[in-house]
Protein backbone atom coordinates (compact mmCIF):
# COMPACT_ATOMS: atom_id res chain seq x y z
CA UNK A 1 0.00 0.00 0.00
CA UNK A 2 1.18 3.13 -1.16
CA UNK A 3 1.19 6.64 0.67
CA UNK A 4 -1.40 7.90 -1.45
CA UNK A 5 -3.38 4.62 -0.70
CA UNK A 6 -3.26 5.21 2.88
CA UNK A 7 -4.11 8.75 3.11
CA UNK A 8 -7.16 8.11 0.72
CA UNK A 9 -8.30 5.44 3.49
CA UNK A 10 -7.51 7.71 6.46
CA UNK A 11 -9.47 10.01 4.56
CA UNK A 12 -12.44 7.90 4.47
CA UNK A 13 -12.20 6.72 7.97
CA UNK A 14 -12.16 10.26 9.07
CA UNK A 15 -15.46 10.99 7.22
CA UNK A 16 -17.45 8.06 8.44
CA UNK A 17 -15.72 8.51 12.26
CA UNK A 18 -18.57 10.62 13.30
CA UNK A 19 -21.56 8.38 11.99
CA UNK A 20 -19.92 5.46 14.24
CA UNK A 21 -21.84 5.53 17.58
CA UNK A 22 -20.48 4.68 20.60
CA UNK A 23 -20.37 1.47 21.94
CA UNK A 24 -21.31 0.38 18.45
CA UNK A 25 -20.91 -3.38 17.42
CA UNK A 26 -19.56 -2.98 14.36
CA UNK A 27 -18.93 -4.79 10.77
CA UNK A 28 -16.45 -4.08 8.62
CA UNK A 29 -17.31 -5.53 5.00
CA UNK A 30 -14.16 -5.54 2.86
CA UNK A 31 -11.83 -4.75 5.72
CA UNK A 32 -8.74 -5.67 4.30
CA UNK A 33 -6.43 -5.37 7.80
CA UNK A 34 -7.52 -3.23 11.05
CA UNK A 35 -7.00 0.11 9.93
CA UNK A 36 -10.71 1.42 10.45
CA UNK A 37 -10.60 -0.09 14.22
CA UNK A 38 -7.44 1.33 15.18
CA UNK A 39 -8.23 4.56 13.90
CA UNK A 40 -11.51 4.16 16.28
CA UNK A 41 -9.58 3.56 19.26
CA UNK A 42 -10.08 6.49 21.10
CA UNK A 43 -13.99 5.92 20.46
CA UNK A 44 -15.65 3.30 22.57
CA UNK A 45 -16.86 0.14 20.21
CA UNK A 46 -18.26 -2.99 20.93
CA UNK A 47 -16.88 -6.22 19.58
CA UNK A 48 -16.81 -5.82 16.61
CA UNK A 49 -15.69 -7.76 13.04
CA UNK A 50 -14.15 -7.20 9.78
CA UNK A 51 -14.24 -9.77 7.27
CA UNK A 52 -12.01 -9.71 3.98
CA UNK A 53 -11.54 -12.19 1.04
CA UNK A 54 -7.82 -10.99 0.63
CA UNK A 55 -7.41 -11.71 4.20
CA UNK A 56 -4.95 -14.73 4.44
CA UNK A 57 -5.20 -15.44 8.45
CA UNK A 58 -7.73 -14.71 11.67
CA UNK A 59 -6.16 -11.10 13.08
CA UNK A 60 -7.49 -10.69 16.77
CA UNK A 61 -7.56 -7.24 18.04
CA UNK A 62 -8.39 -5.65 21.61
CA UNK A 63 -12.11 -5.19 20.94
CA UNK A 64 -12.10 -6.88 17.44
CA UNK A 65 -11.22 -9.90 14.93
CA UNK A 66 -10.87 -9.98 11.34
CA UNK A 67 -11.82 -13.21 9.31
CA UNK A 68 -10.80 -14.38 5.95
CA UNK A 69 -14.34 -14.94 4.15
CA UNK A 70 -16.98 -13.23 2.09
CA UNK A 71 -20.13 -11.20 3.25
CA UNK A 72 -22.21 -12.72 3.93
CA UNK A 73 -21.04 -16.34 3.06
CA UNK A 74 -18.31 -16.86 5.64
CA UNK A 75 -20.29 -14.69 8.82
CA UNK A 76 -21.15 -16.56 12.21
CA UNK A 77 -25.01 -17.37 12.06
CA UNK A 78 -26.89 -15.27 14.50
CA UNK A 79 -24.47 -12.33 15.62
CA UNK A 80 -26.34 -9.01 14.39
CA UNK A 81 -24.68 -5.26 15.01
CA UNK A 82 -25.51 -1.76 15.40
CA UNK A 83 -23.34 -0.45 12.07
CA UNK A 84 -22.01 -1.91 9.11
CA UNK A 85 -19.09 -0.38 7.00
CA UNK A 86 -18.47 -0.88 3.57
CA UNK A 87 -16.12 1.54 2.87
CA UNK A 88 -14.68 1.81 -1.22
CA UNK A 89 -16.04 -1.34 -0.96
CA UNK A 90 -19.72 -1.46 -3.04
CA UNK A 91 -18.51 -0.57 -6.60
CA UNK A 92 -16.56 -4.59 -6.29
CA UNK A 93 -19.88 -6.34 -5.69
CA UNK A 94 -21.43 -7.34 -8.95
CA UNK A 95 -25.06 -5.85 -9.44
CA UNK A 96 -26.77 -8.99 -9.25
CA UNK A 97 -24.97 -9.33 -5.55
CA UNK A 98 -25.49 -6.05 -4.69
CA UNK A 99 -29.32 -6.60 -5.00
CA UNK A 100 -29.17 -8.83 -2.55
CA UNK A 101 -27.61 -6.14 0.71
CA UNK A 102 -30.50 -4.45 1.49
CA UNK A 103 -32.39 -8.38 3.18
CA UNK A 104 -28.29 -9.09 4.41
CA UNK A 105 -27.96 -6.06 5.88
CA UNK A 106 -31.31 -6.00 7.85
CA UNK A 107 -31.14 -9.53 9.13
CA UNK A 108 -27.31 -8.91 10.23
CA UNK A 109 -28.23 -5.25 12.17
CA UNK A 110 -30.14 -4.43 15.33
CA UNK A 111 -32.97 -1.76 15.68
CA UNK A 112 -31.41 1.24 14.68
CA UNK A 113 -28.39 0.20 13.56
CA UNK A 114 -26.53 2.03 10.73
CA UNK A 115 -24.89 1.00 7.56
CA UNK A 116 -22.13 3.70 6.33
CA UNK A 117 -20.81 3.66 2.99
CA UNK A 118 -18.44 4.91 1.16
CA UNK A 119 -18.32 4.82 -2.62
CA UNK A 120 -16.78 6.43 -5.26
CA UNK A 121 -18.22 8.03 -8.79
CA UNK A 122 -17.11 6.32 -11.46
CA UNK A 123 -15.06 8.94 -13.05
CA UNK A 124 -12.38 8.08 -9.93
CA UNK A 125 -11.67 4.90 -12.39
CA UNK A 126 -9.54 6.56 -14.82
CA UNK A 127 -7.98 8.75 -12.18
CA UNK A 128 -6.78 5.62 -10.47
CA UNK A 129 -5.97 3.54 -13.63
CA UNK A 130 -3.57 6.58 -14.47
CA UNK A 131 -2.36 6.77 -10.71
CA UNK A 132 -1.64 3.42 -10.66
CA UNK A 133 0.39 3.53 -13.94
CA UNK A 134 2.46 6.15 -12.08
CA UNK A 135 2.68 3.83 -9.71
CA UNK A 136 1.58 6.42 -7.00
CA UNK A 137 -1.16 3.53 -6.41
CA UNK A 138 -1.23 0.02 -5.67
CA UNK A 139 -4.58 -0.13 -6.87
CA UNK A 140 -6.12 -2.56 -5.17
CA UNK A 141 -8.81 -4.90 -7.05
CA UNK A 142 -9.66 -2.12 -9.86
CA UNK A 143 -10.27 -4.46 -12.39
CA UNK A 144 -13.39 -5.49 -10.13
CA UNK A 145 -14.50 -2.41 -10.52
CA UNK A 146 -17.99 -2.37 -12.34
CA UNK A 147 -18.84 1.03 -13.12
CA UNK A 148 -21.62 1.26 -10.38
CA UNK A 149 -22.84 5.21 -10.49
CA UNK A 150 -23.23 6.46 -6.51
CA UNK A 151 -26.51 7.94 -7.20
CA UNK A 152 -27.58 4.54 -7.28
CA UNK A 153 -26.69 3.19 -4.00
CA UNK A 154 -30.28 4.39 -2.58
CA UNK A 155 -32.09 2.19 -4.88
CA UNK A 156 -30.58 -0.83 -3.37
CA UNK A 157 -32.15 -0.08 0.45
CA UNK A 158 -35.68 -0.53 0.67
CA UNK A 159 -37.70 2.57 2.08
CA UNK A 160 -39.85 0.37 4.41
CA UNK A 161 -36.48 -0.85 5.87
CA UNK A 162 -34.44 1.63 6.17
CA UNK A 163 -33.97 5.45 5.65
CA UNK A 164 -31.51 7.47 4.19
CA UNK A 165 -29.76 10.11 7.04
CA UNK A 166 -27.17 11.28 5.40
CA UNK A 167 -25.29 11.67 1.61
CA UNK A 168 -22.51 14.18 1.07
CA UNK A 169 -19.80 14.02 -0.99
CA UNK A 170 -15.89 14.29 -0.22
CA UNK A 171 -12.37 14.22 -1.37
CA UNK A 172 -13.42 16.89 -3.76
CA UNK A 173 -16.85 16.11 -5.13
CA UNK A 174 -14.80 12.39 -6.07
CA UNK A 175 -16.50 10.29 -3.38
CA UNK A 176 -19.72 9.85 -1.71
CA UNK A 177 -20.65 9.23 1.98
CA UNK A 178 -24.48 7.65 2.64
CA UNK A 179 -25.44 6.68 6.14
CA UNK A 180 -28.66 4.65 6.33
CA UNK A 181 -30.91 3.40 9.26
CA UNK A 182 -33.07 0.72 9.73
CA UNK A 183 -36.65 1.16 10.59
CA UNK A 184 -37.68 -0.45 13.90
Amino acid sequence: MTFLDRFLRDWRIKVIKPYVRPNDKILDIGCFDDSMFLKLSNKPIGKSLGIDPLLEETIHGENYELVPGKFSNDLPKGITFNCITMLAVLEHIPKEEQLKLNDEFYKYLEAKGRVIITVPSPFVDRILWVLSKLRLIDGMSLEEHYGFEAKDTPSLFHSKQFRLIKHKTFQLGLNNLFVFEKKD
